[in-house]
């Protein structure tokens, strides 16, 4: 694989009609260095001594390309590997430390952790960012046996290592966690000035705004395109004995009104059960956010990030263009990231 990956990268950049920026093909370079160290049996052999570097840290603003990158260079890896939203690990640990019931928390890392190396010797997090201070609390024991088992690590996030959990609750007890991380980890920052997602090669007419009635006949139609010949039904999602019905379920293409999905208490666990039935998913009324509907606000970033990292197309109707979008003053940070991935899913391609 490595001095073959940057002409590989070159070559699906121009496939995918993307700009080559000389900051991304370093960050390739970076990756080859990493791979070489780590997975190469000459290679790590010689630089087990040398190198603790087992965790590959990409951080930058949104819309650069990490997410991009990380993917092109995950599929390109032979050995065994996952690819795991945050929050879903945490819950996979959190069913994990319920279903065992075991009381010294050290057993229960160590057990997790032994399961976790069977399935994989590589993990890669896209995004990675910590707001739970039951999460904050348990990540560094938690990556530290990671680390012990030699298990590899590729993250993508907006933030620099020491400035994960920037002001949360108890910090202090999250400071073992950054340690590890910077002992561990080779981190390099992704800067390019545009968001590549954006690009008008990119845009389809899948976003539809404003919330009027010609917006709401274009939507639809395009319903009534994408549903053609499709079985209608009604879904019923069990999680952990709460029910949830897809009123609008057509094998997979489903329709939902914003506030059914992010007005009611759901979160990530529900979420990832939901979309696991989903193919393609319609989202209506998006409204305009601000700090009174910030709890709404903050369960659509959490959806959009599950969204994306299962790699589902959308389309939606919102109140504003995309590039006027407003957000409740403490998520500003985490929706650039949510508006330039709403770029890219009402982009893609259908499946």
């Amino acid at each position: 694989m490595v001095n073959q990956l940057q002409k590989n990268f070159i070559s699906h950049c121009n496939i995918q009609q993307l700009e080559v920026n000389s900051n991304q093909i370093e960050i390739v370079k970076k990756l080859e260095q990493y791979y070489k160290e780590n997975f190469q049996s000459y290679f790590s052999k010689l630089f087990s001594k040398k190198s603790s570097k087992k965790c590959f840290y990409l951080y930058g603003d949104v819309g650069v390309g990490k997410t991009m990158i990380l993917n092109f260079f995950f599929e390109h890896l032979k050995e065994k590997k996952l690819r795991l939203h945050f929050n879903e690990f945490m819950l996979n640990f959190h069913n994990f430390v319920h279903e065992k019931k075991e009381k010294e928390e050290e057993n229960i890392i160590n057990h997790f952790v032994k399961n976790l190396k069977l399935k994989a010797s590589l993990i890669y997090f896209d995004e990675f960012q910590v707001t739970n201070i039951v999460d904050a609390m348990i990540l560094g024991k938690l990556f530290d046996q990671i680390f012990k088992e030699n298990i590899k690590i590729i993250v993508t996030s907006n933030t620099k290592i020491d400035e994960l959990y920037k002001d949360g609750l108890q910090r202090d007890q999250f400071n073992p966690f950054i340690k590890i991380m910077e002992q561990k980890s080779i981190e390099c920052e992704l800067k390019i000035e545009d968001d590549y997602r954006k690009s008008s090669n990119n845009q389809k007419q899948r976003y539809f705004y404003p919330l009027n009635q010609e917006t709401n006949f274009k939507i639809n139609k395009f319903f009534r395109t994408i549903t053609k010949d499709k079985k209608h039904s009604l879904k019923i999602i069990n999680v952990k004995g709460r029910d949830f019905k897809i009123e609008n379920f057509y094998e997979g293409v489903v329709r939902f009104n914003f506030n059914e999905l992010c007005t009611q208490n759901l979160g990530a666990e529900d979420y990832l059960e939901i979309i696991k039935n989903c193919k393609f998913i319609v989202i209506d009324q998006i409204p305009q956010f601000n700090d009174i509907n910030s709890n709404q606000q903050q369960r659509f970033i959490t959806l959009l990030d599950i969204i994306y990292d299962k790699n589902i197309p959308i389309s939606v109707t919102a109140n504003q263009s995309l590039d006027k979008f407003a957000s409740s003053k403490l998520l500003e940070k985490p929706f650039k990231r949510t508006i330039s991935r709403l770029y890219e899913l009402t982009s893609m391609e259908n499946n």
